[in-house]
């Protein structure tokens, strides 16, 4: 198969008109025959195009996976490749709902790349997770525009602290802790509480349902994944053999075949160059060629003209 500039050079060579379309749709077909399963791409051009609310998770991605389940047979189950930077808690429990209703616990993550945050989230619902050497998945502990969750909430304990050590220290603490708007401790500590819940009942319910240890398990993980203490930044990347010894049940892509690995890396590879060479933002689409596409074009006629860019409003759910 194909490796980046193969593909590349296959992209410049092809003399259709949605040559993007035609080439990436192509390898997904060949792996559907490889494998059976169905097949759905969920990526984002977060590495390409810096639009943060549109690429990241987020309610509007329901549809796409409406419209590409639709008129797939359920009963072969479901390969997900997973390419995020995470985003909203809530729109990431709704995807996964509706996953589970459609595919039951048949379903498979497929990470090419990276699955950060929320597409981690999404990552620990399915049953097992096929990395490569290459591949990373990421902290679930929640962000408020940035700022980390369960870091208010140590740093908010360690002023508890020291002011009951050292009263003298509360105008230093004060001016810090007043920064944060009413209810925001309150808030930090309930996205805290419902990732883990979300993503332990997920571990339970999926990867870890038919072991005799799988409480134990889900807690392990998610004292791993959740704490900001230990992955010391959200944007911490995890490979492989971390991911292992958390307890996930994780694949390698190099114990598959040569094709199967081939296959998936050359498929990552189309969606680089799609979004490299189009105005795409991102991608929902399946084997059989049903896809949502969001375009950057489509975002900036949409744009108040006295706006430049698009930036992260204040009050923004909590994302991943």
């Amino acid at each position: 198969m194909p490796n980046w500039n193969q593909v590349l050079k296959e992209i410049q060579n092809c003399p259709r008109t949605d040559k993007l379309d035609y080439i990436r749709l192509r390898y997904l077909k060949k792996l559907f025959r490889k494998t059976g399963r169905n097949i759905i791409c969920y990526y984002s051009g977060f590495l390409q195009k810096n639009i943060r609310n549109i690429v990241e998770i987020n309610d509007a991605d329901k549809n796409g996976f409406m419209t590409t389940i639709h008129k797939l047979d359920r009963s072969k189950g479901l390969d997900l490749f997973l390419h995020t930077p995470g985003g909203q808690i809530a729109a990431t429990e709704s995807i996964v709902n509706y996953l589970r209703k459609m595919f039951g616990n048949d379903i498979r993550a497929i990470i090419p790349q990276i699955a950060m945050s929320a597409g981690t989230m999404i990552a620990c619902s399915c049953k097992e997770i096929i990395m490569g050497k290459q591949s990373n998945i990421g902290p679930i502990d929640p962000q408020f525009s940035g700022i980390p969750a369960q870091g208010v909430l140590d740093e908010f304990k360690r002023a508890m602290e020291e002011v009951k050590k050292d009263p003298a220290s509360i105008p230093i603490w004060q001016q810090i802790i007043s920064k944060y708007h009413p209810t925001f401790i309150g808030e930090c500590q309930h996205a805290v509480e419902l990732a883990e819940e979300l993503v332990k009942e997920w571990l339970i319910t999926g990867m870890f349902s038919e072991d005799s240890h799988k409480n134990a398990k889900a807690t392990t993980v998610i004292e791993k994944l959740g704490s900001h203490k230990e992955t010391k930044t959200h944007s911490r990347h995890i490979h492989i053999e971390q991911a292992l010894e958390m307890g996930l049940k994780v694949l390698s892509i190099e114990d598959f075949d040569d094709e199967f690995q081939d296959l998936v890396l050359t498929i990552h590879h189309c969606y680089m160059h799609t979004f490299a060479q189009s105005t795409s933002v991102k991608i929902i689409e399946n084997h059989r060629g049903e896809r949502m596409v969001l375009h950057i074009k489509e975002i900036i006629q949409h744009m108040p003209r006295n706006i430049q860019q698009i930036a992260p409003p204040d009050g923004l759910p909590a994302r991943r």
